[in-house]
């Protein structure tokens, strides 16, 4: 069995219902954790930090806004804003 490096795992996600107070509770836990930030271009986030604008997206529109944050072994989070699911998801 090949184990994968610790640290390796980048871009996973966590759905969260409300950016702000998921961050506010993640971050009390003692988790260094980006501001919450929406992509200028669209749905999706991009590798680094190209295309980030500060804060949620307008009128907090579903799947658009992201906070990140590294695990204790380093790999790679982002908290994803979900306020309403699409047909079929």
């Amino acid at each position: 069995m090949q184990l994968t490096p610790p640290g390796s795992a980048e871009g996973l996600q966590l759905v969260v219902t409300d950016i702000e107070a998921a961050r506010a509770e993640v971050v009390d836990r003692g988790v260094e954790m980006s501001k919450a930030f929406h992509d200028t271009g669209g749905v999706f986030h991009h590798a680094g930090t190209e295309a980030r604008a500060r804060g949620p997206a307008p009128e907090h529109k579903t799947y658009r806004s992201f906070a990140s944050f590294n695990d204790p072994d380093g790999n790679g989070w982002f908290l994803q804003e979900v306020t309403t699911r699409l047909p079929g998801r």
